[in-house]
């Protein structure tokens, strides 16, 4: 809905402001999944975040090891009841660090995920932003945003946005 108010707009500001308005269109996502470091990014960040859930499982397994031990000291009553419950509060203290960290694995997945994707939308933005200039265009279209009813096929940016970032699908 906000993407058909904001293309209504800019139709309307190009009717009314009487200049010859160019418009263009691109496929964002066939290209970026054309882009090799994008495949690289993925791959990096897959790996991160499969090594960060991995410390998160054995933080668990440790805490689940814990309480079944301590469960079986108390039902075999081999644990006084001031240690149990010293024991329960460190099993507590411990659950909240796994917590603690589940929030920082998702800090940290953002962080890596802005250092590995940046460049590369930078690189696709600056290209973007060339073709339109060299070509007098002034408004582009994401055709993934599902806004456009139709547009004419020479309007279509993507093939010379991806012959610009050296792409030759």
């Amino acid at each position: 809905m906000k993407k058909t108010i904001l293309l209504t707009i800019a139709l309307a500001f190009a009717t009314a402001s009487g200049f010859a308005q160019k418009f263009g269109y691109c496929n964002t996502t066939q290209i970026l999944s054309l882009i090799p470091e994008v495949k690289a990014a993925d791959s990096d960040l897959k790996a991160f975040q499969t090594q960060l859930n991995k410390r998160g499982q054995d933080m668990v397994k440790a805490l689940q090891d814990k309480a079944t031990e301590l469960q079986r000291k108390k039902e075999q009553g081999t644990i006084s009841p001031n240690d149990y419950q010293t024991q329960e509060a460190k099993l507590k203290e411990d659950q909240d660090k796994i917590a603690k960290y589940e929030q920082e694995v998702n800090t940290q997945l953002a962080q890596k995920r802005e250092e590995l994707y940046k460049p590369i939308f930078e690189r696709f933005n600056k290209a973007m932003n060339d073709v339109a200039k060299e070509n007098g265009f002034s408004l582009v279209f994401d055709t993934n945003a599902q806004v456009m009813l139709y547009a004419d096929e020479s309007l279509d940016l993507t093939k010379q946005v991806k012959a610009k970032l050296g792409i030759t699908n």
